[in-house]
């Protein structure tokens, strides 16, 4: 790429992988814009202060206006992008049949079309220079749907669809497309997915509270792999000088890749036992 790599990663507060992967890009010597919402600024302090390298950015993936401002914010200052890490997300959780539209409809607004927003955005300024990389992290759970998780399997799975698209679209234009599927990854998100489900009432999906917390913390498990590790690993495999298609990896990615090649009674057998619903009430 020329001259030091100018990054961008959305979705960077503390306690995330975006904050991983920022602090993976500096130790390899990039400039690093670190966004995220303007209400989590305060976030990504320790994140600058402690990277002479890592600028933050208020950035809101689902607002074409604030896109476009920090996107022209980065080309104003460096001329380029060379490397955007589409890594903002939201967990969803919850029985589809009762999960009120508007979370659904949030979890698609992040968590697929905020990835698409950005890529509209910087697409002609890499294209401008036959150059670039863009890096939409998507989920195992995106190839394997789980029950509780409908929505936001659906949105990752979205997400991995059209990186699919993109990667063959914008191959004329210089432009490297690589889609990371992450396994279980140890970082905050659990948590928060958790304290959205304690504001909610189901109705005729209560006896499977248990199972449909279980699932919102899933992927926490001690045997989850490392944010860091995660990230360093992804950084290490974009920056080099032919970047992968695709990149899978972290705990249970070996497990789902069993369970997409088989049958749709053995991985309906496996999750209804796994989540509670192998029984009828």
């Amino acid at each position: 790429m020329g001259d030091r790599v100018v990054a961008l990663v959305t979705g960077c507060a503390k306690g995330g992988i975006g904050h991983e992967y920022c602090k993976a890009l500096a130790e390899r010597n990039c400039h690093v814009f670190a966004s995220d919402i303007p209400q989590r600024m305060k976030d990504m302090s320790e994140l600058t202060s402690s990277h002479a390298d890592v600028e933050a950015l208020a950035l809101d993936v689902t607002s074409d206006e604030s896109v476009a401002s920090a996107i022209e914010a980065i080309i104003s200052k460096f001329g380029r992008i060379d490397v955007l890490i589409n890594n903002a997300g939201i967990g969803s959780v919850g029985p589809l049949a009762e999960l009120p539209l508007e979370e659904v409809r949030k979890a698609w607004e992040i968590n697929t079309l905020g990835q698409l927003r950005l890529v509209q955005k910087v697409v002609p300024h890499m294209a401008a220079r036959r150059s670039g990389s863009i890096v939409n992290v998507g989920s195992v759970v995106g190839t394997v749907t789980t029950p509780w998780g409908g929505s936001y399997c659906s949105s990752k799975a979205a997400a991995l669809a059209m990186t699919d698209a993109l990667r063959l679209e914008l191959h004329p234009f210089g432009i490297n497309v690589v889609k990371v599927v992450p396994g279980a990854i140890r970082s905050n998100f659990g948590s928060a997915t958790t304290e959205q489900l304690a504001a909610h009432k189901w109705g005729l999906y209560e006896p499977f509270a248990g199972a449909i917390a279980e699932r919102g913390a899933a992927s926490q498990s001690a045997k989850s792999t490392d944010a860091a590790v995660f990230a360093r690993h992804v950084v290490s495999k974009v920056l080099s000088p032919r970047p992968p298609r695709q990149i899978v990896f972290g705990h249970m990615t070996g497990l789902f890749a069993v369970l997409s090649w088989s049958p749709l009674w053995v991985r309906d057998l496996f999750f209804s036992n796994r989540f509670g619903l192998n029984r009828k009430l």
